[in-house]
Order: C-alpha cells, then sequence, then structure tokens
C-alpha cells in the first residue's frame, strides 16, 4: 500500500452477483484482491422481499450492520428480528441464515475477517 494514498470505491462501480447463499451482493472491499493494508472483506448486500439467503457457514468470523429493512437473522439455534442500526457478530463456523419478510429489500453490509474466500464458505446441500 502506498503511504498517503486515499482508496474510494464507489458502489455502483462493483458488479452485483447472486452469490452461493443466494443473496445479492456486491464486494466493495477485499484484502486478497485488493492488495491492500487490511485483513478483512466488505460486501454490499441485498435480500429481496420473501426471500432468504441459503443456510451456510464461514471458517471466519462474520459482521452484518443493517441498513434497510426488516429481517430474521438465525444463527445456530438462535433466531432474532433485526432492522436498520441493527449489528450482528456471528462467530465462525456457525450455521446461519436472513430472511426478508417485509415489503421492501433488506440492505446490510457484510464484514468477515480475514477477508472472504470461497473455499472458507459451507453451504449444506437440501
Amino acid at each position: 500500500m502506498v503511504k498517503g494514498f486515499m482508496f474510494i470505491r464507489k458502489l455502483r462501480d462493483c458488479p452485483e452477483f447472486i452469490a452461493g447463499d443466494a443473496c445479492h451482493l456486491r464486494e466493495l472491499l477485499n484484502a486478497r484482491t485488493d492488495h491492500r493494508a487490511y485483513r478483512y472483506s466488505l460486501a454490499h448486500v441485498i435480500v429481496k422481499p420473501g426471500k432468504k439467503t441459503k443456510p451456510h457457514s464461514l471458517k471466519t468470523s462474520e459482521v452484518y450492520y443493517i441498513l434497510e429493512g426488516q429481517g430474521l437473522m438465525h444463527v445456530d439455534r438462535e433466531t432474532r428480528e433485526v432492522g436498520p442500526g441493527d449489528c450482528i457478530d456471528i462467530p465462525p463456523n456457525s450455521l446461519q441464515w436472513i430472511e426478508n419478510g417485509g415489503k421492501i429489500d433488506l440492505v446490510f453490509l457484510c464484514i468477515v475477517d480475514p477477508a472472504w474466500r470461497h473455499e472458507d464458505e459451507v453451504v449444506p446441500l437440501g
């Protein structure tokens, strides 16, 4: 990383794709691909109304920060309602998914540390 170099990436410049857990994702930052000094990855995520992500787990720690909408967050055997301003700490290897039962998009930021890698994510069959 060049000292004093400000790095800005606009959400609109990040391609959207359907992630392995079925959410709409745009990766903003990833230490592994951006070659920056941070360790984490940061993604902008949307779960459409009436949809939910597939149950999955990560070998790494993960944090969700809810920006818009309402949902139900499931982590292992625990379920809680979440909404704007909620920050959810998801321990490594926890079975997790989030569902949007509302009428607007459920929008959140996702931070994974160390940075997300496909091989660290497990989406059980079925």
